[in-house]
């Protein structure tokens, strides 16, 4: 069947967007939009070598003849799909430069503390009477009101001020953040929903709005259970490591060679596991018995457990536990990850040619079956579509 076949291009073909953002939490958002169809337009600043990520590293891309490029793995993760332009909106001509790509972009998207712009005559208040139809996305530490509105903001303070840091990392160390910037991440993508649904509003409307969205507000709401229960009940929850507040057992264990992942949901679960371990008994102990009387005596049971699993391989456990229907899983490096069938399976990894050499960058995980997601164009040097974007008549037509 013809509407079967996936069309060349994304679902977001022809939205225009104009990005004033950078390090993580907006350029993810404009870079799934990318990845997604949209025409992405970077605004960077030439004075100061453009998105700040550019120098947070290394490693670097380093082409053929050794030199080092603006490219950092950091820059690239996240900012595939864009034609950068490099613009001074602290002087006039940049100014007019940035009304005149708002005027035809649908969306803009901008990181600048509250009030930033407004000096510069860029923020949504000086620009929504005269482009009434534009989605206007701030993103900030802690949101354009509040007490700490005027404060910066970086992903390991919202990790922090959001309350994560606290529930994060082993019983008795110290509070963790987590292995990537996570806050930063999270909020881009509750902006990348904020602005398709805006745009959904606007096709019914043709009203444009403002999208006020802090790193902060973001990390609170990803609290999920554990925010909702402290809400509830006024207890403060503890770190568990990989332990889970819900569910013995539940976590990392040490193998002979290794660890293994073991998340044992339910009692038939448990009961099929202690059969592996050839503990039956601890199935019918009311000790153990069901997941409640396990959370009350986690320790007791892991006590048990844990020189138990250590006898036997992580291969043999992953073996006996999918033979067995329970949950398990390895815990992989990243070497090993990207060399496993299910990475190349699923298109994970994206061989991409820059302007300094050939990269691989994390694919994109939504998969179309009408409107795939596209790699158009590498992650770009600073200020690489400059002239070309500036010269035309319809900027954003040239993509």
């Amino acid at each position: 069947m013809g509407g079967s076949e996936q069309l060349p291009h994304g679902a977001l073909k022809g939205v225009k967007v104009l990005d004033l953002s950078r390090i993580l939490a907006g350029p993810t958002c404009t870079q799934l939009l990318g990845d997604l169809g949209a025409t992405v337009i970077k605004v960077e600043n030439p004075a100061t070598g453009g998105d700040d990520t550019r120098q947070w590293g290394p490693p670097y891309v380093v082409d053929s003849a050794g030199k080092q490029s603006d490219l950092s793995a950091y820059f690239m993760a996240a900012n595939r799909n864009k034609h950068s332009i490099a613009v001074d909106i602290a002087n006039a001509e940049g100014q007019r430069t940035i009304r005149r790509l708002a005027a035809e972009a649908d969306i803009l998207i901008e990181n600048f503390k509250p009030g930033g712009l407004a000096k510069y005559g860029l923020d949504y208040a000086s620009l929504r009477d005269e482009f009434p139809g534009l989605i206007y996305c701030s993103i900030s530490g802690y949101g354009q009101t509040g007490p700490n509105s005027h404060k910066p903001g970086y992903d390991i303070m919202a990790q922090g001020f959001g309350g994560f840091m606290s529930l994060t990392g082993e019983p008795d160390g110290e509070p963790m953040k987590a292995g990537v910037g996570i806050a930063d991440v999270m909020c881009g993508m509750y902006a990348c929903i904020g602005i398709l649904s805006a745009l959904h509003h606007r096709e019914k409307t043709g009203e444009g709005q403002q999208i006020d969205l802090s790193l902060v507000d973001s990390q609170i709401a990803w609290l999920i259970n554990e925010g909702v229960a402290h809400l509830n009940t006024g207890m403060n929850p503890r770190r568990r490591g990989n332990e889970h507040p819900s569910i013995v057992p539940y976590g990392t264990y040490e193998t002979a060679d290794g660890h293994v992942i073991l998340a044992v949901g339910n009692d038939s679960q448990f009961r099929r596991f202690m059969e592996f371990l050839k503990l039956e008994g601890l199935a019918e102990d009311p000790r153990f018995s069901t997941n409640p009387a396990r959370l009350d005596n986690r320790d007791a049971l892991n006590a048990i457990l844990r020189p138990a699993v250590q006898r036997h391989t992580t291969e043999a456990v992953l073996a006996a536990m999918e033979e067995r229907k329970v949950p398990a899983g390895p815990v992989q490096d990243l070497p090993t990850l990207f060399k496993t069938e299910q990475v190349t399976a699923r298109n994970m990894v994206v061989d991409m040619d820059t302007v300094a050499g050939p990269v691989k960058l994390l694919g994109n995980p939504l998969n179309f079956s009408r409107t795939p997601v596209t790699y158009r164009r590498p992650p770009p040097a600073c200020g690489d579509s400059t002239d070309e974007i500036l010269g035309a008549t319809s900027p954003f037509d040239l993509t």
